[in-house]
């Protein structure tokens, strides 16, 4: 294990807490990396967070992934053929990183536990905090075994950002809270990610027990893809999570000129950033 991890303060944690109420609300958009390929990858994080993405959510492409609706699986497979690997995204973000329009918006890997295990725990985790991540959301991680993954991450100032869905029991769902760092990742949905008309109003109920069972910011994914939707939650929770609607804009390039597809896609996010703060 490597030590001498410097105690800054996490950027996630600085991000909602640092100056209080005023950046409590925050527009998580989320992007597959390496589709169509790792530098248009960069490109679509910096106009990101030049829209107003106060967080990324960058997720790592794999061949069986447990939650994601089919627009992020051909995503993930459009970059599985292309080759893409561990060391290339860590490379992406690394160098994206360094630009000023990202120093305010931290990156959060959402990635199989099945490639940190094969990778070695320790290991990933040392190389995702070099390459700039400031935590990982797991979403195939049952919490009966987090509890390694979170302590390692703990001694690197690192978050691990567990989910919980509106079929989790109360009882495990608290565990799940207890466990989870940096913030909570709430489910909107029963089933998988991807773009819906409505939202559920029993999620709203949902966000209100959770808020009793832990200080963490609840972020709200799965689902939500419209204004309307991002203005039903924005009372409820601290942050919303978009990544269907992104991740078909980004499907159109090789049919359309990227620079064209970039472009819509930071009008979208524009458009989700004042829904939110409006």
């Amino acid at each position: 294990m490597t030590g001498g991890y410097i105690n800054d303060m996490n950027p996630i944690d600085a991000l909602f807490h640092s100056r209080g109420a005023a950046v409590r609300k925050v527009f998580v958009p989320f992007v597959p990396a390496g589709d169509p390929d790792t530098d248009t990858t960069a490109r679509v994080l910096r106009a990101l967070a030049a829209a107003g993405a106060a967080l990324i959510e960058v997720g790592f492409p794999f061949s069986d992934p447990i939650a994601d609706g089919p627009v992020i699986q051909a995503a993930y497979t459009r970059a599985l053929n292309r080759g893409v690997k561990l060391e290339q995204i860590f490379d992406t973000v690394r160098h994206a990183a360094g630009d000023p329009a990202l120093a305010r918006a931290p990156l959060v890997g959402m990635v199989s536990y099945s490639l940190i295990f094969h990778r070695g725990l320790e290991r990933f985790l040392d190389e995702a905090k070099s390459a700039g991540f400031s935590g990982l959301i797991v979403p195939d991680l049952p919490p009966e075994e987090a509890e390694p993954l979170c302590a390692s991450a703990a001694l690197r100032e690192m978050k691990i950002i567990l989910l919980v869905t509106p079929t989790t029991p109360r009882e495990r769902a608290a565990r799940i809270a207890k466990l989870s760092t940096g913030f909570l990742y709430c489910v909107s949905v029963t089933g998988i990610t991807g773009e819906r008309d409505k939202l559920p109003p029993e999620l709203l109920d949902q966000l209100r027990w959770l808020r009793t069972q832990t200080p963490l910011p609840l972020c709200v994914g799965f689902g939500v893809s419209r204004p309307e939707h991002v203005a039903m939650l924005r009372d409820a929770v601290d942050g919303v999570i978009v990544g269907s609607a992104i991740v078909r804009l980004l499907a159109q390039i090789g049919e359309r000129p990227a620079d064209d597809v970039i472009a819509d896609i930071q009008k979208l996010a524009r458009e989700l950033v004042a829904a939110l703060g409006s």
